[in-house]
């Protein structure tokens, strides 16, 4: 009998189930196939934009919004415009700063431009959202980006 796609467990150490009411607010203003791509790339560009301030959080030691620690010196300081090549086309993102540029991002290095292959680790990230800002990254996607899950809510 074959397997039902959403059953088949090929070692990742959580599977991918893309919860309904997700894909109901990302396609809530949905028409049809025109509005597709927009859609993907606005979503892609959230996500991103989020894993970049996560990576800032972690740098700096707070989050944003919370006070700066009294010993740092070091803060956020806006952000800068990056025009990246993905596998379905062109997306401009938002990659966060800080004072003192110490910050290097490892999601997109500096200087990176090509981001490819990414699409899939997006959907099953928001596939295992839990619904409570936490969007699910497996121990292994943390440990690659170095960050701790509690650093990817609300940025």
């Amino acid at each position: 009998m074959p397997k039902d796609r959403g059953d088949e467990h090929d070692g990742k150490e959580d599977r991918v189930r893309i919860k309904p009411e997700l894909l109901d607010e990302v396609l809530k203003g949905y028409r049809g196939p025109q509005d597709f791509e927009e859609i993907f790339k606005q979503f892609k560009k959230a996500v991103l934009e989020r894993a970049l301030g996560a990576e800032l959080t972690q740098h700096l030691g707070y989050g944003k919004g919370e006070d700066k620690p009294q010993d740092q010196s070091n803060h956020r300081n806006g952000a800068s415009a990056k025009r990246l090549l993905t596998d379905q086309g062109s997306v401009e993102i938002e990659v966060p700063r800080d004072r003192e540029g110490s910050f290097e991002p490892q999601l997109i290095k500096k200087g990176e431009r090509r981001f490819t292959g990414f699409d899939d680790k997006i959907i099953a990230m928001y596939a295992r959202d839990d619904g409570q800002g936490d969007p699910g990254l497996s121990r292994r996607d943390v440990r690659d980006l170095g960050l701790a899950r509690s650093d990817l809510a609300g940025h």
